[in-house]
C-alpha cells in the first residue's frame, strides 16, 4: 500500500494480532497481571488545520504525542477516531501513518474509525475503503485481565447507507458483550468515536451524540455487560458523564481543539478495583507514570 511504512504496518500488526488472539482461553492476557496503564489520543485528524491544504500542525502535534508514548511505555496506544479530515484522502492518509509508524515496535497501536475516516453517513465502500488502510473497525482484544471492545459509533450514528454492516456490528457487539466462552474481565472498557450523550442518556439528539432512536438500547447493553467505561472523541474537548456505574469519557483532540481543552491526550491507569484518567495537553505530559499501589 502506498505511504504505509513498513514500521507501521509491523505497529499496526501487533495490534491486530493480539486482537485477533484475545477471544482464546489461553490468551495470556486474559488474566490480571497487576495494574498498568494505557494511553487514548482522539482525533489527529490530519488536514484540520489548514483546510486540507497541508498537515504540517497535525504532523507536530502528533509526532510529540508518539514521542511521549515512547518514552513512557503504555501497554497500548488508542486513537479513538477522525484519523484524517477528509474521508479517504491519500496524503493525509500517508501522512498519519508515517507518524504512527514512529511508534516503538512493543507498543501496540489500535485505531478507532470517526466520521471523518468512514464519512459521516457510511457506504459499504468507505467502509472497505477503511478496512483496507487501517484495518477492522470492531473488533476486541484483552490486556491485563480487562477486555477493551472497539466498535464503529459512525455506523450507528447515521446506517441508512449501510444497514446490513450496522446489523452485522450490533450482532457482533450482543455476542461479544454476552459470550459465556470469554474469562469474566477485571473491567471491561469500550473505545468508540462518538460518545452516546453529553450530559444526560435522555439529552436530545444532536452532532455530538447518538441518536435516542438507538442510544437506549445500546447502553441497556453495555450497561448488563458491566462495563466499566466507555472512552470516546469527537467533541474536540473533554466532557464526562455517567449512565449507571458506567463512566463516558470524551477527550480532546491531538489535533485541532475546538474548544476551551488545548491539544492532547488521556494517560489511563487500570486497577483491579477503578480505573483513574487525565488529560495532558501535549506540553504538559509528565515525564513518567507512577502506578499507586494497592490492587
Amino acid at each position: 500500500m502506498t505511504g504505509f511504512s513498513q514500521l507501521c504496518r509491523r505497529s499496526l500488526l501487533i495490534a491486530f494480532l493480539v486482537a485477533a488472539l484475545a477471544g482464546c482461553a489461553s490468551d495470556p492476557q486474559a488474566g490480571w497481571q497487576g495494574p498498568f496503564f494505557f494511553i487514548q489520543m482522539a482525533d489527529p485528524q490530519f488536514g484540520m488545520f489548514s483546510g486540507d491544504k497541508d498537515v504540517e500542525k497535525e504532523t507536530a502535534l502528533f509526532t510529540q504525542a508518539i514521542d511521549h508514548a515512547n518514552r513512557l511505555r503504555p501497554a497500548f496506544v488508542v486513537i479513538c477516531g477522525d484519523l484524517v479530515n477528509k474521508p479517504g484522502d491519500p496524503g493525509q492518509v500517508t501522512a498519519f501513518l508515517r507518524v504512527a509508524g514512529r511508534l516503538n515496535r512493543g507498543i501496540p497501536l489500535y485505531l478507532v474509525s470517526g466520521n471523518h475516516d468512514v464519512e459521516n453517513t457510511p457506504t459499504p465502500a468507505s467502509l472497505e475503503r477503511y478496512r483496507q488502510r487501517f484495518g477492522p473497525d470492531w473488533y476486541a482484544f484483552h490486556h491485563g485481565g480487562c477486555r477493551f471492545v472497539v466498535i464503529n459509533t459512525t455506523l450507528i450514528h447515521d446506517p441508512s447507507k449501510a444497514t446490513e454492516q450496522m446489523q452485522q456490528q450490533e450482532a457482533w457487539l450482543k455476542n461479544e458483550l454476552t459470550d459465556p466462552g470469554q474469562p469474566r474481565p477485571v473491567h471491561r472498557i469500550v473505545f468508540q468515536h462518538h460518545p452516546w450523550f453529553i450530559q444526560t442518556a435522555d439529552e436530545p439528539d444532536a452532532y455530538e451524540n447518538i441518536p435516542l432512536s438507538r442510544r437506549g438500547r445500546y447502553l441497556g447493553w453495555l450497561t448488563q455487560a458491566g462495563v466499566s467505561a466507555v472512552f470516546c472523541g469527537h467533541r474536540h474537548g473533554n466532557s464526562t458523564a455517567r449512565h449507571g456505574r458506567m463512566e463516558i469519557v470524551s477527550t480532546g483532540p491531538i489535533g485541532k481543539p475546538l474548544r476551551k481543552d488545548p491539544s492532547g491526550l488521556r494517560i489511563v491507569e487500570v486497577y483491579r478495583d477503578r480505573l483513574a484518567h487525565r488529560y495532558y495537553p501535549v506540553d504538559a505530559v509528565p515525564e513518567k507514570v507512577c502506578l499507586a499501589g494497592g490492587k
